[in-house]
């Protein structure tokens, strides 16, 4: 067996403490449910759109998908595809890690090499762990996933250079009925508060439209992998709906840098 990918992100995006982490997530996830639920949400999320900032500035956005997916629906996802950009290492392609789990704080979650070996044929398909080793993207989601899904395993894809067509390839083989598909991304990133917020809201319009044409680098840094998700929901007669929208900044209002934020959204597709 393969050792586990070790967390990077522990004690920087979220606690290293599993206590101090499984009490922030309790919070998050019981204050996300009794928030008052988004007009038009699927009664059957399939996929969602998550934020990975650091879990005091970005969680709550991340929650209110997250949400979603646990309690009725638990009982129906077996698997998880998660997917993210690479922040510290380019390259081109789609990158699944040779890891067998993915270790965080709660435990260790299960990778699904089956699924992994299904797509090998697809060129832009490679196994490498470098891609995995320090980017937070993907080990962002793990503790909220596990609070969700527990006993879920996961597909950890990280998303280099790669067209449309070849990120909607590895999407559409693997998002079957027992798959639930997580992008992992933020919005806007470095603008000022104003401009950040005319921007996300355009990119959750562009969303809920499933029309990838207006989503690019400065719209989401993982767009690549947005832009995959957005063109098989759209193939598939899906629809995406709004859930929470937020920057940085406004998490603590009155001391946040308003100059320089970055943009969280939160969407479910059904």
């Amino acid at each position: 067996m393969v050792d586990a990918r070790k967390p990077a992100a522990a004690g920087v995006f979220y606690p290293a403490n599993s206590d101090q982490l499984a009490t922030m997530l309790r919070a998050l996830l019981e204050a996300a449910r009794g928030a008052p639920r988004a007009a038009g949400v699927p009664a059957r999320v399939r996929a969602i759109v998550v934020p990975h900032g650091i879990f005091g500035v970005a969680g709550s956005v991340a929650a209110a998908a997250w949400t979603l997916v646990a309690g009725p629906n638990a009982s129906r996802i077996e698997r998880v595809l998660v997917m993210g950009p690479a922040h510290h290492v380019p390259f081109a392609g789609i990158a699944a890690p040779f890891a067998d789990s993915f270790s965080t704080p709660l435990g260790d979650v299960v990778v699904d090499r089956l699924a992994i070996e299904g797509v090998r044929h697809f060129p832009q398909l490679v196994v490498n762990d470098l891609p995995h080793e320090q980017e937070p993207s993907l080990e962002a989601q793990l503790p909220l996933l596990q609070m969700s899904l527990p006993g879920a395993a996961i597909i950890p894809l990280v998303v280099g250079e790669v067209s449309d067509e070849e990120g909607a390839q590895i999407v559409e083989a693997l998002w079957d009925e027992r798959t639930l598909v997580v992008v992992s991304t933020d919005l806007s990133r470095y603008f000022d508060a104003a401009t950040a917020g005319r921007l996300d809201e355009a990119t959750a319009r562009a969303i809920e439209r499933l029309d990838v044409a207006p989503i690019g680098e400065q719209q989401a840094c993982g767009h690549a992998a947005l832009r995959a998700l957005v063109r098989v929901a759209r193939t598939r007669g899906m629809r995406a709906v709004q859930l929470a929208l937020g920057h940085s900044g406004s998490a603590a209002a009155d001391q946040a840098d308003q100059s320089d934020v970055v943009g969280f959204g939160a969407f479910g597709f059904g």
